[in-house]
């Protein structure tokens, strides 16, 4: 088998064949195989075995026909090298053993040692860089996101106690940023080193403020972790999360080649808003898939008809595979995606050479 670069290719904004597609979280909870596996181990303790953590991450590849492979991670997972004691917690996400609260909890957050701390990790993507034979996409959590975890203690819908060191507190929030900011540009900086082909930031809750408060308290660290990996040639992906419509004007200058679309905006909308300049990802409602076949093959189709009036369209889904999303069904997704993305690029292509 050849090695398959569409994924990276549309990254660029180059001409492919068909569209490329990948699922976020498409390493998990709806795989059968996999669950059997999380029946033995935590996700914490399969990212700890880097053959398992590596076998997971390829799953999809043989099962979906998927155009890249997203490692086998969790967001969480660095901040244990700055001192952070958590756990993933079935049915809850990620708690935190002490909560950021106070000046003292942010300046006791110790520089991240990667290859240290993190050398399971390290490990796995170097397995999958042998193995793999589309790219694998690595990642980490966004400032912001990892903030509201760290300080909140574990998942929460208002953000209370951020947006209140956010807005009380400004320094102590911009020190915490800076930190986290570091921690995110060392993580992938070794990620790349030790052989991922692209890297995806994920600021999942990002959403939940206002355009003038991401500009003001977010936005400068997203810039600042793009302009310091701008050296990198590997394609950069920002994932402002859900209900981020508003803020994708905002994002001119991100130093990212991939901006992905929540399902609240269309890809043409989402290009409108901002601007030329990015490839785009997205953006089917994962939900979707609970509709039958012929409905979800619309849906698929009307975002490949938008995604192909421009270079620079990787499909995916607008968040993650939740758990009871159907396998058969992905694969049926994969394929149709492929096939009607290859036709029409065909068409379009014979269209252009008869003129």
């Amino acid at each position: 088998m050849s090695y398959n670069d569409m994924f990276l290719r549309a990254c660029r904004k180059e001409e492919v064949t068909h569209v490329p597609v990948w699922y976020m979280r498409q390493a998990g909870r709806y795989d059968p195989d996999y669950q059997k596996i999380k029946e033995k181990y935590s996700l914490l303790e399969i990212c700890m075995q880097p053959e398992l953590a590596a076998e997971v991450t390829l799953m999809p590849i043989r099962k979906l026909g998927v155009d890249a492979a997203i490692l086998y991670s969790d967001i969480m997972n660095p901040v244990a090298s700055l001192g952070v004691k958590f756990d993933i917690v079935k049915n809850i996400g990620p708690v935190i053993e002490n909560p950021i609260r106070t000046a003292d909890d942010v300046h006791k957050l110790r520089p991240i040692n990667v290859e240290q701390d993190l050398g399971h990790i390290l490990e796995t993507i170097r397995i999958l860089d042998r193995e793999l034979k589309v790219p694998l996409i690595s990642f980490a959590g966004a400032p912001f996101t990892i903030a509201s975890y760290l300080i909140e203690g574990r998942p929460s819908k208002s953000y209370i106690r951020t947006k209140s060191m956010m807005y009380s507190e400004p320094e102590l929030w911009n020190t915490l940023m800076d930190k986290l900011g570091d921690m995110v540009i060392s993580y992938l900086r070794a990620h790349i080193r030790n052989g991922a082909k692209a890297i995806q930031l994920f600021d999942s809750w990002v959403g939940s403020l206002a355009p003038r408060d991401f500009k003001v308290f977010v936005l400068p660290t997203i810039e600042r972790i793009f302009r310091e990996l701008s050296d990198l040639p590997q394609p950069k992906i920002y994932f402002p999360g859900v209900n981020s419509g508003e803020l994708l004007p905002l994002l001119g200058n991100v130093q990212a080649d991939v901006i992905g679309l929540d399902w609240r905006v269309s890809i043409a909308e989402g290009r409108r808003r901002l601007g030329p300049k990015f490839a785009v990802q997205g953006n089917l409602d994962p939900y979707l898939l609970e509709a039958p076949m012929n409905v979800i093959e619309s849906y698929a189709a009307a975002i490949i008809d938008e995604g192909m009036q421009e270079p620079g369209h990787i499909f995916n889904l607008g968040h993650g595979l939740y758990p009871e999303a159907s396998l058969d069904k992905l694969k049926r997704l994969t394929d149709f995606i492929h096939r009607y993305s290859e036709e029409a690029y065909k068409i379009r292509k014979e269209g252009v050479a008869e003129v």
